[in-house]
């Protein structure tokens, strides 16, 4: 078994009822800086969970909106969540478009590759600042998984950044006073 949005979905219904739009502030806020997701892949989990029973769905009226759908976890959706964390052996993934870009810096010129370094230094600065402001945040979740994955956050961050600071120069180095320089692809006939 493995941990997708579903398993997320129920893990955040576990908590409290919610509708989808919900679970996608939950995915910014909370799950933004390890587990992403956007509204075609929470809608769709969702209604999966509910075709399966896993979840409930009502419609609730406001005034002048259309109808909400509000979800909850149901008995058996609680032991299936249960049951899919117990059993999965989770892996820790990295998929970086940053350092897939990175790793051809010395085909990229020295203005652009600054600008795609400083972008990432403030993004990364911008998620410190959110988990920073969870942890003093009553409403958000302070129980020890909730603590223990912001500090894990918090920690890889700080370590990045620190890496990208002691490590930048090394990286810009070769790009001074020139353009980068592509190899010949070389052919061979077929």
């Amino acid at each position: 078994m493995s941990i997708d949005v579903k398993t997320v979905c129920l893990g955040i219904l576990s908590l409290g009822d919610g509708s989808g739009y919900d679970l996608k502030k939950r995915f910014e806020s909370t799950f933004g800086h390890f587990f992403q997701a956007g509204y075609g892949s929470i809608y769709p989990a969702l209604a999966q969970l509910a075709e399966t029973d896993l979840v409930s769905c009502c419609e609730v009226l406001e005034e002048g909106k259309p109808a909400k759908k509000i979800y909850r976890i149901t008995e058996s959706g609680r032991h299936e969540l249960v049951k899919t964390l117990e059993s999965t052996t989770p892996t820790h993934k990295i998929r970086s478009e940053f350092l897939a870009v990175l790793y051809f810096a010395e085909l990229i010129g020295p203005a652009q590759l600054d600008r795609i370094i400083n972008h990432r230094v403030g993004e990364m600065q911008d998620v410190l600042r959110l988990l920073d402001e969870l942890k003093h945040d009553s409403a958000a979740d302070q129980g020890p998984g909730p603590r223990f994955v912001r500090g894990f956050g918090e920690t890889i961050l700080r370590a990045a950044l620190d890496y990208i600071e002691t490590h930048r120069a090394e990286l810009c180095a070769g790009h001074e006073g020139h353009e980068p320089k592509l190899q010949p692809v070389s052919r061979t006939a077929t």
